[in-house]
């Protein structure tokens, strides 16, 4: 299955995204899946304040990462992901319909401003 993890981490310390998603590649590799793409969005403000691991934050770091394997691995990345104390929130999402066919036209690489790049695109041609 293909799924979309949306991560965000606690802001400071890009070390500390780069260890996150390099243990979650690991697990999801070790697996036997497959990761098609990490995107790192930066630090931005979170929509309100949030209360994670006994912290409040009111910014974080995001990332995205597009990865195929087994509803078991997604199972395992999603309870790794809730003990990491780095973490604030994550969510992971099936994306296609489980098919091949579903499946092959989505990209690795995730753009934050995709719709906005598309609308200039479409003003400026004649």
């Amino acid at each position: 299955m293909l799924y979309e993890l949306v991560a965000v981490v606690r802001p400071g310390n890009v070390a500390e995204v780069k260890e996150i998603a390099r243990i979650t590649g690991s697990l999801i590799l070790g697996s036997n899946g497959v990761v098609r793409g990490l995107t790192n969005w930066g630090t931005f403000l979170l929509t309100k304040p949030v209360r994670a691991h006994q912290a409040r934050h009111i910014q974080g770091h995001h990332f995205v990462m597009r990865f195929d394997c087994s509803p078991q691995t997604q199972e395992a990345v999603k309870t790794m992901l809730g003990l990491d104390p780095r973490m604030i929130r994550f969510g992971v999402v099936k994306l296609g319909d489980g098919t091949l066919n579903g499946m092959k036209d989505v990209q690795g690489r995730v753009e934050w401003n995709r719709l906005e790049k598309e609308r200039e695109s479409m003003t400026r041609e004649p």
